[in-house]
């Protein structure tokens, strides 16, 4: 059908293309277009609570349509039924729908400074949302008990010690992320340490910063992945 609408208007134009040009240039229009990242952070009656493309969280009502192309199809008390991408999905708390890549070969990150001058903003961990804080001082991406646990990491395996931190010596547990994703940016396997301490954002630290380029232009800093 939307071929033979394409073939229809090139006619009322004056032109008259083969089928395999139309076809080519319907994969080039799908082509450039860029899925977006989803993820449902909480469900209160009749609406759900996005994160898009590594956004603040907003609530979106059943029924509703975001500027992004995502719309909430139905919420219960554990998840959300969503479409995006050009399908329906269903998504739990926490969970995220995998964007397909921007072809830029790495992707970036625009973040905006808080009142405060900090970057916070929402990402990924193992699938899982969190809210980040970018630490130039981590060494490494830094959580805290409970966000670990939410995300299901087993810090039993891996080796423990302890570290200085602004509020002393903390005892630490290092563990490997599979992927950590920031706005169109993902990377695999980082590594990680995880705080015995509650902390009220995920450290976005080196291990995942030192392999970016990171620009910074008044109240907002762009991340570009170099490798």
């Amino acid at each position: 059908m939307l071929i033979h609408c394409v073939e229809k208007s090139a006619r009322w134009l004056g032109w008259a293309p083969s089928r395999y040009t139309v076809v080519l240039s319907l994969c080039a229009l799908c082509s450039g277009a860029q899925a977006v990242d989803v993820g449902l952070a909480g469900v209160f009656p009749g609406k759900a609570l996005l994160t898009i493309d590594g956004g603040v969280p907003r609530t979106v009502a059943v029924g509703s349509r975001t500027a992004e192309g995502v719309t909430v199809l139905a919420v219960d008390s554990q998840s959300a039924t969503i479409e995006a991408n050009g399908r329906k999905q269903v998504l739990r708390v926490g969970q995220n729908v995998a964007a397909q890549s921007s072809g830029d070969g790495g992707g970036r990150a625009v973040l905006t400074a808080d009142g405060s001058g900090h970057f916070v903003t929402t990402g990924n961990i193992n699938g899982t949302t969190v809210r980040f804080l970018v630490d130039t001082g981590a060494t490494m991406v830094s959580l805290g008990a409970s966000e670990a646990r939410r995300i299901g990491l087993d810090t039993s395996k891996g080796p423990t010690a302890v570290v200085n931190t602004a509020n002393g010596q903390a005892l630490v547990a290092r563990v490997k992320l599979d992927s950590v994703r920031v706005g169109e940016i993902v990377m695999n396997n980082v590594d990680a340490l995880v705080h015995q301490q509650e902390m009220p954002f995920v450290l976005l630290g080196m291990s995942f910063l030192n392999r970016m380029e990171m620009q910074r232009d008044g109240q907002t800093m762009t991340l570009r992945k170099r490798y």
